[in-house]
């Protein structure tokens, strides 16, 4: 259970592309902020994956993952092109794999791979046929399992992926959207696999060409035209069309937080990682925020840019085992206490300690774009290091209070 959010440069404040994501799994599994180094691999080599291995390519890209501790692949992702793809639960009338690349395996190989978002969204489409998605997608619960849709961008465009088993429907972004965990994509979209109509026909899902509409055809379900605003991929619209011209990573972070429509989530599902990315047209520039933490509400946003430099982070997964020493496990057990909606007068404590801690690093990052036209690469990447170091010290110091 999942929201991803994306609002292009004619729907931002500064013109860039801004992407948002919170990863909602089990409470318990940890989420780590890791760091995938750029890497050539000689011809005939292998990957792999969570559950089967494929070929590998022979160049693969820097990337930072919001990842699972026990799985190969990753929730959420930047690599060093700009490329940044978030992924979603999905559920069609399409029988699930016992086996295959989870959706979160096609995220992590669209990223290591890809250039552009076009390329990345090619690199998926391809191994997706040729592989197909399947295997558990829980540690604690195996027989729990989906396909996926995902949100595809770069600085300069953004697509929907929608999959239903091996077949999937491809939308361009036109200015803000967003996906939670149905099938959105209505009509024919802008690209589809081909057979997919007579497919839907021979299996009964609709009558004839004219009655296809990707999202209820394989969903079975109707689907409004105007989805509530008690639901996630409701409300999540709602804010991105009503601040359009006016949405920052701040705002976007904001977004992620909402708590009435169960955006943040809490419970036995929580939104267990958090990611924000500001791209910006000069791509060195682009700056991608991670909580490595659980709840965004009670988490600070840590600035990351590439290359990874003196950044904290982890070596990728997957792990055998969970450290309790990881920042995620200890930010969880420190707010274990005060993170349940019916007593609040601990967080209501403990937030506005976190607000101002991340408000003065969100400043100090806007000020080093307002001298980004005069800036030289390596003095940005400096400071964006000591600001990055400054974000781990504020949500180390808060869980040690």
């Amino acid at each position: 259970m999942c929201d991803t959010l994306v609002a292009l440069g004619n729907s931002t404040k500064d013109k860039s592309v801004i992407f948002g994501k919170n990863s909602d799994r089990p409470q318990n599994e940890v989420q780590l902020i890791t760091y995938v180094r750029n890497m050539r691999y000689t011809k005939g080599s292998d990957v792999k994956c969570t559950y089967i291995s494929i070929p590998q390519v022979s160049e693969t890209y820097a990337t930072y993952l919001s990842q699972p501790w026990w799985m190969w692949g990753a929730e959420m992702g930047a690599n060093e092109y700009g490329v940044v793809i978030g992924n979603e639960a999905v559920f069609s009338h399409e029988p699930i794999r016992s086996e295959g690349l989870l959706g979160m395996d096609l995220l992590r190989l669209g990223l290591e791979r890809g250039k552009t978002a076009k390329q990345a969204l090619e690199i998926i489409i391809d191994l997706l046929e040729k592989y197909g998605q399947g295997g558990g997608c829980s540690y604690e619960d195996p027989s729990w399992s989906y396909h996926n849709s995902f949100i595809i961008t770069d600085p300069k465009e953004a697509f929907v992926l929608e999959t239903a088993d091996e077949w999937w429907v491809v939308e361009e972004v036109r200015n803000v959207r967003s996906i939670s965990n149905g099938l959105s994509i209505r009509g024919k979209g802008d690209l589809r696999r081909k057979g997919i109509i007579q497919h839907a026909i021979n299996k009964g899902y609709c009558k004839d060409d004219e009655e296809f509409d990707f999202a209820a055809t394989f969903s079975g379900s109707y689907i409004s035209e105007n989805p509530s605003p008690h639901s996630r991929g409701g409300k999540s619209t709602i804010l991105l069309k009503s601040n359009i011209g006016e949405i920052t990573p701040n705002l976007m972070m904001e977004f992620l937080r909402e708590h009435q429509a169960g955006i943040c989530m809490h419970g036995g599902f929580e939104s267990t990682g958090s990611q924000v990315s500001h791209l910006k047209k000069n791509l060195e520039f682009s700056v991608h925020w991670f909580t490595g933490s659980t709840l965004p509400c009670i988490s600070i946003y840590k600035p990351y840019t590439f290359p990874v430099n003196n950044q904290k982070c982890e070596m990728p997964g997957p792990y055998s085992q969970i450290n309790k020493e990881w920042f995620w496990s200890k930010h969880k057990s420190h707010i274990r206490a005060f993170n349940s909606w019916g007593d609040t007068t601990k967080r209501e404590e403990y937030i506005p300690n976190l607000r101002i801690s991340e408000q003065k690093l969100i400043c100090q990052v806007e000020k080093l774009f307002k001298n980004e036209s005069s800036m030289k690469k390596e003095e940005f990447l400096t400071k964006m290091r000591i600001i990055n170091e400054k974000a781990w010290d504020y949500s180390l110091k808060n869980i040690n209070l």
